[in-house]
Parts: structure tokens; sequence; C-alpha cells
């Protein structure tokens, strides 16, 4: 049946669609948790006011790590040191910045043992979310799937191959979500 096998495939190709922007908002997740090494994503939520404009951060200033526990902003327009400085302090990153100017320094503790593990529990509530979502799309998936073999679109034989199919796809995003998992607790964990 070409009918049954092209809407199939479309099934398939929308599963794995789904589940991939599972994974990349999990991605997305992953860079407001603070690891070992500072990232300048920390500041990506906060603006600030540029001629009456809530601007974000990394509009108006270059935004670098010298090491691992620094985060330096050079404003390209120098007036707006003391703007960043309070759109920061006004943000709760858990550090004070530090207004030398010039350019405001965000100088963050190095991370406690307790801090990595709470990190990385955050991390894994992340992922399982992700997971719950993937799950979701399979069921979504699955629910067209009966539905085409219910108004006699396809075939019963071809209904479970087509259930293993997208046991086979959810299979696959779980343990990619897994991965990414396990690559980002050995990021936090690290020293």
């Amino acid at each position: 049946m070409i009918l049954g096998d092209n809407m199939l495939e479309t099934i398939y190709e929308d599963t794995k669609q789904g589940m991939q922007k599972s994974l990349d908002a999990l991605k997305k997740d992953y860079t407001t948790l603070r690891t070992g090494k500072v990232m300048p994503s920390i500041l990506d939520n906060v603006t600030v006011d540029y001629y009456g404009t809530a601007t974000p951060l990394s509009q108006v200033a270059s935004i670098t790590t010298p090491d691992a526990t620094t985060i330096n902003v050079s404003p390209w327009e120098k007036h707006l040191v003391a703007d960043i400085e309070k759109a920061i302090a006004a943000a709760n990153i858990g550090v004070n910045p530090n207004n030398n100017g010039e350019a405001v320094q965000l100088f963050f503790p190095p991370m406690t043992q307790d801090q990595r593990k709470e990190s990385v529990k955050g991390a894994k509530s992340m992922t399982d979310n992700a997971k719950v979502a993937i799950r979701n799309i399979r069921k979504n998936s699955n629910d067209k799937v009966k539905k085409f073999l219910k108004d006699k679109e396809i075939t019963e034989d071809e209904s479970k191959k087509a259930q293993a199919e997208i046991q086979k796809i959810t299979d696959t995003y779980v343990a990619k979500a897994d991965d990414m998992f396990k690559t980002k607790e050995s990021e936090i964990m690290k020293i």
C-alpha cells in the first residue's frame, strides 16, 4: 500500500524532528547551569537600557572569560559601564559586579562539591523532562498510526511494524539525551 507507506514515512520524519527539538531545548537548558568554568551564556538574559531600549548585553559590550572563574564585560561605549553594572546586579546571577571605570568584572568563587552535585541534579531533572517530551512525541505518533489502522488506511501488520519503528526512533533519542547528560555531568564534576 503506497499511500500507507508515504503516510508512515511522514510520521517517522515528524517524530524525528520533534524529538530533535526536545534535544535542542535540552542543550539550551544546559547553558543555564553553572559548571566548573563560568560561561558567558550566564549573562544571556541580562538587558541594558541603551538609549531607551532594553538591549541584550551582548549587543552593547564584548563578553570574555579570561579564566575559569572570571567574566569581563567591556562596553563599546564607556558611558554604559554604570548601566551594565546595575543591570548585572539586578539580574541576580550570584555575584556582585565590579566596575573599574573601563569594564565590569564578575569574579565567581570556585564551585564547591555540594554546588557541583546540585548542578548535576538540575541537569538530571532537565534530561528527565526532555525524555518525557520524547515519550509524549512517541505516544502522539503511535496514536496517528492507530488512527490510520482504525480508518483502514493501513493493515494490522503495517501498524505493528510502524509502532516498532517509532519505538526504535524513541530509543535512539532517549539514548542521545542520556549521552548528553553524561557529558554534562562530567563537565560539571571536572575540577
